[in-house]
């Protein structure tokens, strides 16, 4: 599983920020890389509030817990 991690912040007030993901099952991590623009073009579009300040794509690492 891939995960589209990124941080969005809000427009108005940029200090604040939170950490959101997008989980892919069927895609490669170079996949990701490239398609990661698209899919947050159109997340951006549905949240008008909000832009991306950074992003990055990982294996989702299944199994691990925080304690």
């Amino acid at each position: 599983m891939i995960e589209l991690l990124f941080v969005a912040c809000m427009n108005t007030t940029p200090g604040v920020c939170e950490e959101r993901s997008m989980l892919f099952t069927d895609i490669t991590p170079m996949t990701c890389m490239m398609g990661a623009q698209p899919e947050l073009a159109k997340w951006t579009e549905s949240h008008a509030k909000w832009h991306v300040a950074k992003w990055s794509c990982r294996m989702m690492q299944t199994g691990k817990h925080d304690a």
